[in-house]
């Protein structure tokens, strides 16, 4: 890998983020990226996405939300989705996506950031584990709250 880079997603890099690959089992953990691109249409104000590139190849796409006014508090500051083409996938583009989605949330003022997922195995639960997310509730559908708490 070469040095790894976040931009914001943009006309340039939509087509490469819809196209990421998946490992065989991973889908069923995860809805189109079209619909996490939505969200942006949906609530500018408050979405964050961002795009990771290798060099000028895109290996990695992450989505977040941080909304005050959430109706719920695990949906405040929030991660909602992250891809990693499947043929990148343990190589620490994962990490580096997170890490800059907890760098926006300091910058943010932010106390802490969630994820939601389904347990299950294949799932994502030992990636979110391993970069520092401890479960900390269920969402009414039994997905597990997870979080990672920010301090200086």
């Amino acid at each position: 890998m070469s040095e790894l880079r976040v931009v914001e997603l943009s006309a340039a890099t939509i087509v490469a983020v819809n196209n990421l690959s998946l490992k065989p089992g991973q889908e069923q953990f995860l809805a189109p990226v079209s619909y996490g691109i939505a969200a942006t249409v949906i609530n500018p104000l408050t979405s964050w996405q961002r795009v990771v590139l290798d060099g000028d190849h895109v290996v990695g796409f992450v989505s977040a939300n941080f909304d005050d006014e959430a109706p719920e508090d695990y949906l405040q500051s929030v991660l909602l989705r992250i891809n990693v083409d499947a043929d990148t996938q343990g190589r620490g583009v994962g990490r580096y996506a997170v890490e800059a989605l907890l760098e926006e949330a300091r910058n943010r003022g932010v106390d802490h950031v969630n994820v939601i997922y389904e347990a299950g195995e294949g799932g994502p639960e030992a990636f979110f584990r391993r970069v520092g997310f401890e479960p900390v509730g269920e969402t009414e559908y039994s997905e597990v709250i997870a979080e990672i708490r920010l301090t200086d």
